[in-house]
């Protein structure tokens, strides 16, 4: 069995349509070209940097990875703040426009979709485009949830990050467009590019060793951002929230939940970082479990010691004894 602590470290809002931004975007992205004509928004970068935009922390640490000393990474999404709600600045729209490359996931923040589109569509990977991904969670079950009211979404599941493997191919892309959009540091980006894919590898095969043999296979999240991680290691994603991690279900809702982590033999409901627990926390009394955190790594606090591959770890670490894995 392989060890699972010592691997190499190398809510969603309603989704609007492309081209209807509100009055207030349309008059940050006007202000875009005069804050570049009067104030210079990279102020403190490094000389020598090449400037990479990341809408939010998962690209972040990848192009951190990836780009190493030779690019100064800017996050649109502050430590600590639920990505999914992201409304940008003037400043950050400048941010935008003046980057030397945007790293982002389409479909998590129609803000930086928007802006991305506007102002660095040719320099710019979105990480979904370069991997397979999975239709969008069904939430069938979650009309009551918001009311009768339906959010017109990606028409895909953007919680990629969560599988290390689509991760690692993500990095392999992410080098070879750094190399390109700075020649001069081609080879640091690609070599860099080939070692954070393997350790995204090796976190896969962690995965799917860890996760191959247990009791039960439901998980019953607090949000539905764990499609792709219950895709790849053979789980099955409950999720008390849809795509809008701070949704409350109604009474009703909570009820079938409850008779469904019953049926499943569920020992545990996750919550996680950024959003409060309250409902999971009440979904896990009425049921009579217990909660732990399983973190869907959309960002993380300002000086936490934890990167993108120790949470991973810890979410290996949280699902086994929950699953019951041997």
């Amino acid at each position: 069995m392989p060890r699972f602590g010592d691997l190499p470290r190398p809510r969603r809002r309603q989704r609007r349509r492309p081209g209807a931004l509100p009055a207030t975007a349309l008059a940050l992205a006007g202000l875009a070209a005069a804050l570049t004509g009067c104030a210079d928004p990279d102020a403190g970068v490094p000389p020598g940097k090449t400037v990479v935009i990341a809408s939010f922390y998962p690209v972040a640490w990848l192009a951190g990875e990836v780009g190493g000393d030779d690019v100064f990474v800017r996050t649109l999404t502050q430590p600590g703040a639920e990505p999914h709600d992201l409304e940008l600045t003037a400043r950050q729209v400048a941010n935008v426009v003046d980057a030397d490359f945007a790293v982002y996931v389409g479909g998590v923040q129609p803000a930086v979709d928007e802006a991305v589109r506007r102002h660095a569509e040719g320099k710019s990977l979105d990480a979904a485009s370069v991997v397979k991904t999975l239709p969008p969670p069904d939430e069938t079950d979650d009309e009551e949830a918001h009311d009768g009211v339906r959010h017109e979404e990606a028409d895909y599941d953007p919680h990629i990050w969560l599988d290390p493997s689509r991760m690692a191919a993500v990095a392999t892309a992410l080098g070879d467009r750094l190399a390109a959009a700075d020649p001069a540091h081609a080879s640091g980006h690609r070599e860099r590019a080939r070692s954070t894919a393997a350790a995204l590898t090796a976190l896969d095969r962690a995965f799917r060793g860890g996760l191959r043999t247990c009791e039960r296979r439901e998980i019953i999240t607090a949000h539905a951002a764990f499609g792709y991680l219950a895709d790849r290691y053979g789980l099955r994603q409950i999720a008390v929230a849809g795509v809008d991690p701070a949704a409350e279900p109604s009474p009703r809702r909570m009820a079938d939940l409850t008779r469904r982590v019953s049926s499943t033999g569920a020992t545990t409901v996750f919550t996680e970082t950024l959003v409060s627990p309250k409902v999971a926390e009440a979904l896990a009394r009425e049921a009579g479990v217990r909660t732990a955190v399983l973190d869907p790594i959309e960002g993380i606090e300002d000086g936490s010691p934890d990167d993108y591959m120790t949470i991973m770890q810890r979410n290996l670490r949280t699902l086994r004894p929950a699953l019951e894995c041997t």
